[in-house]
């Protein structure tokens, strides 16, 4: 059994999601993008670790997402593993309370307040994030005017899970948190039960991942149909019709990248690792 604290298995994910390889479009440690690099993921998974801490304490899930994005952001390329973050703090709580299952999680992320979806929006001052823009009648609500936005937020009274809530259709993290992490907790199960070297293992749930659905990211970043056909190249190479490694190479000249894929996999390898994955 692991000596290892729920926050050091929270880092250790973020550290093994990024060695896994080929992650068609993803930093690896085999491909970097030109202003992401492996190192900046080595760093940003060291940098969250108070931020993990504070998770796996007494602290606000807020404040606990706000100080690992802060520590994140303390290298030289801006933003790595916000989403991942996003979902790790509260299955970092829900194990450290005894219940990293489904039912777990749902009663941490209904247990937030508004207090933690300001924090939430103080993240957004600290790196740059890919979103959508919000509907006319929420542009009071953009999360990219961070602590600006505050006022507005706490006028309507929503709390941290109000915002997951509201986002779902759109970020495919958000929609973890609404729906019970799912997929996060299926993608752990493969893990478990794969058999090969770990960083194998994460970059064959990866492709699982995005050959089921179209990434949320990909979407914000370019287009719905350019996400779709990123899945079903995913499809090809999972059915052994196309080298993951060529599809890897031409997502990255081209550009696209499944970067909410890889948040589920950082997220699935902490489940993972919290129920006996031995590394």
């Amino acid at each position: 059994m692991s000596r290892r604290s729920h926050a050091q298995h929270a880092e250790l994910a973020l550290l093994l999601e990024v060695t896994g390889t080929p992650k068609p479009g993803n930093v690896d440690r085999q491909r970097d993008h030109d202003d992401l690099r492996f190192e900046h993921f080595v760093a940003g998974a060291v940098g969250s670790a108070p931020g993990l801490r504070l998770a796996a304490g007494n602290a606000s899930l807020g404040l606990a997402f706000e100080r690992g994005v802060f520590g994140m952001a303390d290298q030289t390329a801006g933003n790595t593993q916000f989403g991942a973050l996003l979902l790790l703090v509260p299955l970092v709580r829900a194990a450290s309370r005894g219940s990293l299952d489904r039912e777990g999680v749902e009663r941490v992320v209904e247990s937030t307040t508004v207090a933690d979806a300001c924090e939430f929006y103080r993240a957004f001052e600290h790196v740059d994030v890919a979103v959508s823009d919000p509907p006319g009648d929420l542009a009071a609500l953009d999360v990219r005017r961070g602590s600006e936005a505050i006022p507005a937020l706490r006028g309507r009274g929503l709390t941290l899970s109000d915002l997951m809530a509201e986002s779902r259709e759109v970020d495919g993290v958000a929609e973890e948190w609404a729906a019970g992490f799912p997929r996060t907790f299926e993608a752990a199960e493969w893990i478990l039960d794969d058999e090969r070297p770990v960083p194998d293992r994460a970059a064959r749930a990866f492709l699982r991942l995005l050959a089921d659905r179209p990434d949320t990211f990909v979407e914000k970043q370019r287009d719905a149909a350019t996400a779709r056909e990123a899945t079903e190249r995913a499809r090809a190479a999972l059915a052994g019709e196309t080298d993951p490694e060529e599809l890897a190479e031409a997502f990255v000249a081209e550009g696209v990248n499944p970067g909410t894929t890889a948040d589920l996999i950082a997220a699935a390898l902490y489940v993972a690792l919290e129920r006996g994955l031995a590394v």
